[in-house]
């Protein structure tokens, strides 16, 4: 295959999996924005976390939050569990790499807040346990996964939403995955401050 034609097959395959997310899950996307809306609104806040290129997709979210999306606003509350990496190494030293999430949630985390936890559907024991942890505290937790949703899909319980991409693909999961947190953020600042 040339190089080209390799573009074209990733453009393309890439835009398909947006489309076929568009088509299944635009609802789920607009109902999660509801209920990250709900949140900010009652005085809490977004915690988010990945592993990896997924730890991008939390910091995304969150930059987004706190400073702004696409126009001046005020800041809105919202934390990723993926950047303070003297904490996250110490923990991971201390006690186990699956701990990463979970023992900052335990500390930071008050009930009312939201957990977006995003994964490409590989199986992430420190996503699962910051699940676990999440509901201890009475944390709603929107997952993005895709794939078959991996050990995280049954580990979310009915006030949960999982938005599941449509794709086997990581790369293609994963830029999709930013689309949806862009309609998010777009949708939260539509919701709070009009326009």
């Amino acid at each position: 295959m040339s190089l080209q034609n390799r573009i074209i097959n990733h453009f393309t395959t890439s835009i398909q999996t947006q489309h076929d997310t568009l088509a299944s899950l635009s609802e789920l996307i607009e109902f999660a924005s509801q209920r990250l809306v709900a949140t900010l609104l009652n005085d809490k806040k977004i915690i988010a976390c990945g592993n990896g290129r997924s730890a991008i997709l939390a910091q995304l979210l969150s930059s987004a939050m706190l400073n702004q999306y696409e126009r001046d606003r005020p800041s809105l509350p919202a934390i990723a569990l993926t950047t303070d990496t003297t904490t996250i190494t110490a923990i991971a030293n201390d006690y186990h790499f699956d701990d990463i999430f979970a023992k900052q949630l335990r500390a930071l985390g008050q009930n009312g807040d939201i957990m977006v936890a995003y994964t490409d559907g590989n199986n992430s024991a420190n996503i699962a346990k910051a699940i676990t942890t999440a509901h201890d505290k009475d944390i709603t937790v929107i997952a993005l996964t895709g794939n078959n949703g991996g050990m995280i899909a049954p580990l979310l319980n009915e006030t949960d939403i999982e938005i599941r991409v449509p794709s086997n693909s990581s790369v293609h999961i994963q830029e999709t995955q930013a689309l949806i947190t862009h309609c998010l953020c777009g949708l939260i600042d539509h919701q709070l401050f009009g326009g």
